[in-house]
């Protein structure tokens, strides 16, 4: 998948007979992948209130970063502009081709391994 990621530019996934997904690489990436933003900033705590909205959850990341889940990088932003939060980083975080093809084709596998039953 990697490969395919770094030289394709157009994808046509068929399941079980029937055509999943006829797009480019970035579409198809975009498409299972959901709204999730790394922010570093000198004010993690104000912009965390700032962004605390219906719809909107958090997680620590690494060195001091917070994910932002449930907004785009333009939204947080926006939002960081408008109270006046410095931003250090604001990256936008994407599924990888094998990702976004696990995501997409699970409910149209033919063939899959049975789990064990635990007695």
């Amino acid at each position: 998948m990697t490969e395919m990621a770094l030289t394709a530019d157009h994808l046509i996934v068929i399941g079980r007979g029937k055509l999943i997904a006829d797009t480019s690489v970035d579409d198809f990436v975009a498409r299972a992948s959901q709204k999730v933003v790394v922010v570093r900033s000198p004010e993690l705590e104000r912009l965390r209130t700032e962004l605390n909205i219906p719809g909107v959850s958090f997680a620590d990341a690494e060195r001091g970063a917070l994910e932002v889940h449930g907004l785009t990088a333009e939204q947080v932003g926006e939002a960081a502009a408008g109270a006046g939060i410095a931003l250090h980083e604001l990256t936008p975080q994407q599924a990888s081709l094998e990702e976004a093809f696990m995501n997409l084709t699970r409910d149209e596998l033919e063939f899959a391994a049975e789990e064990e039953a635990v007695a």
